[in-house]
């Protein structure tokens, strides 16, 4: 922290930061922290936003056939970076609208580039490292995803799974993702995926920096016994799970969320009482609930990047009972802001949910206030800025360290 000070010393009070994001078709995590750190830097600095989005239909596909090397978004970064002359680039997601000619510009202009990985995508065409209901972790350490392309992982489809692999190969062949200066990694678990992976990124590159959220804005009301799930209602998320460890219980759920295996929730409810399906709730409403209930149940079988949700709970000082997986491996302490099972096992799920309701007050407010203390410690907005800038100014110090090399 204190180095990070002095370098600041020898920079603008203000940074110029320019901010580049692809906007998905439907709108999701990703286009939400993009907005959240934009918002959250503009408090104090500079901020220019340069956005795009994806399409469906035929300008969708034009898209993913310039996405190796689109001189369309090229030529915008270049304009944006000759009228803001930013100090710093920090790219979100390039992913189809954009594409990877976005680094090259920013360097070849002499510029710092920081880009965060809200999933996996550069490791595998995927991008969740889940396909066909399990974990799909083959392309990790291959020097070219060839059963990933067997099997479609990307929309069902082998020709475009193909089309991904090929651009993502093609710019580590021509050094593209080396020229980043800092990678932003959600989690220390995706720190050590991604640094021991066939992309070959320098472990220093790599740095941990969690998502944030506010803290909730109402008072918090009394808790229920019911536990609460929030998510989409798919496979990955671990919903056969969650409904199998609660069927035939007398724990009472609460499902909120929607997605393919709303009909099957629908059957669960119908044949248990203790299982209730609030539907898809607005973000204000999910806050409320996950203030009012005893835990929140999170059974996901993929590697999450990082649940937005899980920052929510804690914020509002709501335990969490996890699959001992990814992101979520790390995220809660088993015993003190919840309890982890072993991913995918309705049986160990039903055990904690049995653990938890043997608690007395004592010991379950005392884990609602280490699940406080936890985001306090690691999920504000101040800690995020800080992180924020800290990354920014050593991705500056490793760009001049690097020009000056080259000088020499």
């Amino acid at each position: 922290m204190h180095a990070f000070f002095i370098a600041l010393l020898h920079h603008p009070l203000s940074m110029r930061i320019l901010i580049i994001h692809t906007h998905y078709q439907d709108p999701g995590g990703e286009d939400a922290v993009f907005r959240h750190e934009k918002a959250l830097l503009a408090t104090t600095e500079e901020v220019f936003p340069l956005t795009f989005r994806n399409r469906k239909g035929w300008r969708g596909a034009w898209q993913t056939l310039w996405s190796p090397w689109n001189v369309w978004a090229g030529n915008r970064v270049k304009r944006a970076i000759r009228n803001y002359r930013p100090d710093i680039v920090h790219i979100h997601n390039l992913h189809y609208a954009i594409g990877p000619i976005a680094i090259r510009i920013a360097k070849r202009c002499g510029l710092p580039v920081v880009m965060t990985l809200h999933n996996y995508r550069l490791l595998c065409p995927s991008a969740t490292l889940f396909h066909n209901g399990r974990l799909f972790t083959d392309s990790v350490h291959a020097a070219f995803p060839w059963k990933a392309v067997r099997l479609g992982v990307h929309s069902h489809s082998v020709v475009k799974t193909w089309w991904l692999a090929a651009t993502t190969w093609l710019h580590k062949r021509l050094g593209t993702w080396l020229m980043v200066d800092r990678y932003i990694v959600l989690t220390v678990f995706a720190r050590q995926l991604l640094a021991g992976s066939a992309l070959g990124l320098p472990a220093e590159k790599l740095a941990v920096k969690p998502n944030f959220v506010m803290p909730p804005d109402t008072a918090v009301p009394s808790r229920g016994k019911h536990f609460l799930f929030v998510g989409r209602l798919s496979p990955e998320k671990g919903v056969e799970v969650l409904l199998d460890a609660f069927a035939g219980t007398d724990c009472p759920l609460r499902i909120a969320g929607d997605g393919p295996l709303r009909r099957l929730v629908a059957d669960a409810v119908a044949k248990n009482a203790n299982i209730n399906y609030l539907g898809s709730l607005d973000h204000a409403e999910i806050r409320r609930e996950l203030l009012s209930c005893t835990a929140l149940v999170f059974p996901s079988v993929w590697y999450e990047g990082m649940p937005i949700t899980l920052l929510e709970a804690f914020s509002g000082g709501t335990p969490v009972i996890a699959s001992d997986l990814g992101a979520m491996q790390v995220m809660v302490t088993d015993g003190q802001t919840g309890y982890l099972f072993a991913p995918g096992d309705a049986r160990a799920l039903r055990e904690k949910v049995y653990q938890w309701t043997q608690l007395d007050a004592a010991g379950r407010a005392y884990m609602e206030g280490q699940a406080r203390e936890e985001y306090e410690r690691h999920y504000t907005a101040a800690k995020n800025r800080t992180q924020l800038l800290e990354i920014y100014v050593s991705a500056m110090q490793s760009a001049k360290k690097k020009k000056l090399q080259h000088q020499a």
